[in-house]
């Protein structure tokens, strides 16, 4: 994600690409070209998990142009494993991965299969423009790039909270202000060791995934 913190204010640069941000793109993408979903995944997203049990019965469901949910009566089809599983940073595309958007991986497969996961996975990226030019920058105006690591367990606004109160108490002709800045972020996301695991503020649990940041001046 990144983020532009100008006069304090924060500024999305970014918006995230998941299985449940773009799950009409790869159904659509499924529906177009069954024979990517190798005969063992469905398209269709249920609440829950279809058990054999219910066929025949009336079940929630969602298609690629749908964004709110109907019924329909579960079929023999239905029982297969769904395209896209699980809820929030669980959330799978083929049950093997959980982000859209990539290079490489040519050769990834779901597990024991021969099913590519490739075609799923979009190397298009997100393009957002700003123009420096258009507006004043002072010494603690910066763009924040970070992985998900960090914005796992700080919201945007904590982050621009921790900068803004962080570099006026560097000294301004250091240039490492905003190398310390990055690093003041990265430990706030992992926290302290405690007797329950990693805690940061307000005793909430501190990042598990890796933490990169980039502090970059405008």
């Amino acid at each position: 994600r990144a983020i532009i913190i100008r006069n304090g204010e924060v500024i999305p640069m970014s918006s995230e690409f998941t299985p449940e941000t773009e799950r009409q793109r790869l159904q659509y993408l499924a529906y177009m070209q069954p024979h990517l979903l190798g005969n063992e995944f469905t398209h269709l997203e249920f609440p829950r998990r279809v058990q054999r049990k219910e066929v025949g019965k009336r079940m929630l469901y969602r298609d690629f142009n749908m964004t709110g949910w109907a019924y329909k009566t579960i079929e023999e089809d239905d029982l297969k494993f769904p395209l896209i599983y699980g809820e929030g940073k669980k959330a799978r595309v083929m049950a093997t991965i959980g982000v859209t958007r990539g290079l490489g991986d040519h050769d990834l497969k779901v597990h024991d299969s021969n099913i590519y996961i490739k075609p799923f996975l979009s190397s298009s990226p997100e393009v957002r423009v700003y123009d420096l030019l258009q507006y004043e920058h002072g010494p603690d105006d910066v763009l924040i790039l970070a992985t998900d690591g960090l914005w796992d367990v700080l919201l945007n606004e904590e982050v621009a909270e921790a900068v803004t109160n962080f570099l006026p108490n560097c000294d301004p002709d250091d240039p490492h202000r905003y190398t310390l800045a990055a690093q003041d972020l990265v430990m706030r996301a992992r926290g302290v060791l405690k007797d329950r695991g990693w805690r940061i503020s307000n005793d909430r649990l501190g990042s598990g995934d890796d933490i990169s940041v980039y502090v970059i001046p405008l």
